[in-house]
């Protein structure tokens, strides 16, 4: 356990998701107010703000004393981070490989400036000496912020808008997993009626949303899958009959899990024409699918993959987590081995991320032994292979507590990015989200200004409520739209 004590509460999320990437294992606690603690922390730190400088001490002892002029915020927040991020490296001996940024979305500051016409060399300086970020992550952002800004040409900011249509159901809970998404057993009884209300969602958006161009469609979940063959049909036909789609660049089905993935649901998904396909293997280690609770084999990845193929589907995404626990760099070689065999369109490297509500976080006594590891060497390693395989990098996030403090990156062939993905993260376009857990985003100025409209994420809350979720977005569209 960390504390943090501030003399006046200011900063405090940023202070906490810093000292956090470097002590991903402890609890933090950043607070301006007297703490009982039941256990003595590894290290206090107390952070005072005075009227016209920041001190920080560690257990008692004063470290470091800058000056700030508090009428720039975005400047003291800067300085405060900077002289922060020394002293943890100080402490630690080690740096984090994007520095002081702690926010989800990197490539939005390289973005901004590629917008105003700077280059790539004022870029990385900037970067470098604002948030002492890594030359590789720096490179890396950058070429990423280009290649989307390139992307986004095809997408209408001032008339169009995206679509998530969310399925919150799995054929089982990894152990990892946070999302919105409730056990198939328990829920397959009631899909029916969870369709019916979000055929009701779908018919006020189609109708508030007529004058609009619907440029992207994407429906993920939990693992969309999970309904039968003849679901699909009804979910897929009712969304063709309700939305025009004369400008629609890219529609999206997350097919997921290869123990949801059936021929006859393949078929259903071709007869739409559904133009891209995600089918996500996480990792091609059996010992590992096992330890996590993804209940498909090796095989059934492969299997699902060359079925999709011989139906005629040429845009398949799949997804991987590095830092899964137990994994070797071995491990992931091993898995990007059989990756390269298949030659999938696109490949998401995604970086483990412990959050709240994942059993592995929620039940850490149970996991505490076993060893997750993610270092430089094995991104680097799913780096390599992905542009061996013709693929370049095309989209970036990031999540609190990586493994590593890394990021996820999305690879794809020449014409097979995902459009979708490049929206929802760098936040250019409105996204209409339907279904339980869904967040809709209304986006202005470019990105500069977002608001949002929740549905609620409980499954049994989103069927007695649907007619409240269906006001809210009515209230939103008035507003914003």
């Amino acid at each position: 356990m960390i504390l943090v004590t501030l003399n006046i509460a200011n900063f405090e999320y940023d202070i906490h998701s810093l000292v956090k990437a470097f002590f991903p294992k402890e609890d933090v606690s950043v607070t301006s107010e007297t703490k009982v603690l039941s256990e003595a922390p590894l290290f206090s730190m107390a952070i005072r703000y005075e009227p016209d400088a920041i001190s920080f001490a560690i257990d008692g002892q004063e470290l470091l004393r800058i000056p700030v002029n508090y009428a720039d915020r975005t400047q003291t927040k800067n300085r405060l981070k900077q002289a922060l991020y020394r002293l943890l490296c100080d402490y630690t001996h080690t740096t984090l490989p994007w520095g002081t940024l702690t926010g989800i979305r990197p490539t939005k500051i390289p973005m901004a400036f590629l917008e105003e016409g700077r280059d790539a060399g004022w870029i990385r300086d900037y970067m470098k000496n604002t948030y002492f970020a890594s030359d590789e992550k720096i490179d890396l952002s950058i070429e990423i912020a280009g290649r989307e800004l390139a992307l986004l040409r095809q997408a209408d900011y001032q008339n169009g808008y995206s679509l998530y249509i969310g399925i919150p159901f799995c054929p089982s809970t990894c152990l990892y997993c946070s999302f919105t998404s409730y056990p198939l057993g328990k829920w397959a009884a009631r899909m029916e009626e969870y369709l019916a209300a979000l055929e009701k969602e779908i018919d006020f958006t189609a109708r508030a949303l007529r004058d609009w161009k619907l440029n992207t469609v994407y429906i993920g979940g939990g693992t969309p899958t999970t309904l039968t063959a003849e679901q699909l049909d009804r979910l897929l036909t009712k969304v063709e009959q309700s939305f025009d789609f004369s400008h629609l660049l890219e529609y999206t089905v997350e097919a997921g899990r290869p123990d949801s993935i059936t021929a006859e649901k393949l078929q259903v998904l071709r007869k739409h024409h559904i133009s891209r396909i995600s089918i996500n293997p996480q990792t091609m280690k059996q010992a590992t699918l096992d330890l996590i609770g993804r209940r498909h084999t090796v095989e059934q990845t492969v299997e699902s993959f060359h079925l999709a193929r011989s139906l005629g589907f040429d845009n398949i995404n799949m997804d991987l987590i590095v830092g899964l626990p137990e994994e070797t760099i071995e491990d992931v070689q091993h898995t990007m081995e059989r990756l390269k065999e298949l030659s999938p369109d696109s490949i998401t490297v995604h970086s483990l991320a412990i959050k709240r509500a994942a059993r592995l976080r929620m039940f850490k006594e149970e996991y505490q032994d076993l060893t997750i590891t993610n270092t430089w060497e094995i991104i680097d390693l799913t780096a390599r292979y992905a542009r061996g395989m013709g693929m370049v990098p095309y989209y970036l996030y990031r999540q609190k507590n990586m493994a590593g403090n890394f990021e996820n990156v999305g690879y794809a062939k020449e014409g097979k990015a995902g459009l979708y993905n490049i929206l929802i993260m760098e936040e250019k376009q409105s996204i209409l989200a339907l279904g339980a857990g869904a967040t809709t985003k209304f986006v202005f100025d470019g990105g500069r200004r977002i608001e949002r409209t929740d549905n609620v994420k409980d499954i049994e809350n989103y069927l007695g409520r649907i007619d409240e979720m269906i006001e809210r977005k009515r209230e939103a569209i008035a507003k914003y739209m």
